[in-house]
């Protein structure tokens, strides 16, 4: 059961309360940054709370047992410490957060509403939108590998084994034009077959990466669709690194890769079409494998 203190419970029972929401948020590299709705600067512990115009707090949703709590918060990008470059670099990923109920008058009278942790963050131009995870969210994580007929790898990473920078799995290029906030022209790649980068890596040359989710190619110029916009603006003649993407089927690691030999998934595993299908006539009934 929730304690209130004394000051704040007979402050809401007498229907005039001074009351506000403070956040305060521990990124995994043990920074701290504190906010608040209200329209002044509090102090709170040891932060100094930044009052923020228009940031709101979303329905706090509270489960029995191992449910997930869930929470959100949404404002506008208005603060030094919540910029749209860091939310784009993952620096708010995953961050601890702590929302209180506080007398603004006094911080030190404060009931604390819900604890957990970042997860997804929708950002536009001007404001961004954050769901707010439980602490039970982990136990809802499952723990080792999962059956299934893709690859549960990353391409390039050690349980690959690919090095993505050979020649024939890395490209550099350069924007030659721009179609979008997350498409452009690009030159340079003009050696690669169309789609060779699409579900790839983009490393800009003067730093931030980006998720490909198209290529294709025209002549000598390619066509880069992103996954989402960068945090900047993409201007002609900005230069990058591209690797080759993976759609995790068996039959890209064979043709594309040749690394069958780490493939980490179960390709010849039967589906429901396998299961549910009946003896034909003509076929062997013997119990052999299918694949032979």
């Amino acid at each position: 059961m929730r304690s209130i203190p004394e000051a704040m419970a007979a402050a809401l029972e007498s229907g005039v309360s001074h009351h506000a929401h403070v956040w305060r948020f521990t990124r995994r590299d043990s920074a701290q940054f504190a906010f608040t709705d209200h329209d002044g600067a509090l102090h709170f512990d040891a932060l100094a709370c930044e009052p923020m115009a228009g940031l709101a707090a979303g329905a706090i949703e509270k489960s029995l047992g191992l449910g997930v709590d869930t929470a959100s918060v949404a404002g506008a990008l208005n603060s030094e410490a919540i910029t749209e470059a860091d939310i784009a670099r993952g620096l708010w990923d995953g961050a601890r957060v702590d929302l209180y109920r506080v007398d603004w008058r006094d911080p030190s009278q404060r009931v604390h509403l819900f604890a957990g942790r970042i997860g997804e963050v929708r950002r536009g131009a001007l404001a961004f939108e954050a769901e707010l995870r439980g602490l039970q969210a982990p136990l809802n994580v499952a723990v080792g590998r999962v059956f299934s007929r893709y690859c549960d790898a990353d391409v390039g990473d050690a349980r690959c084994g690919l090095d993505l920078e050979a020649g024939a799995y890395s490209g550099a290029g350069s924007v030659s034009a721009v179609v979008s906030a997350s498409a452009f022209r690009a030159s340079g790649l003009e050696a690669f077959a169309p789609g060779w980068f699409a579900r790839g890596r983009l490393v800009w040359s003067g730093g931030g990466e980006s998720e490909i989710a198209a290529h294709a190619q025209s002549g000598a110029e390619a066509l880069i669709e992103l996954i989402d916009a960068p945090a900047f603006a993409i201007a002609p003649e900005m230069a990058f690194t591209v690797y080759a993407g993976c759609d995790k089927r068996f039959e890209t690691c064979r043709a594309k890769f040749a690394n069958t030999l780490n493939f980490r998934g179960f390709p010849h595993m039967p589906g429901n079409d396998a299961i549910q299908a009946g003896p034909i006539e003509g076929e062997r009934l013997d119990g052999s494998s299918r694949y032979s």
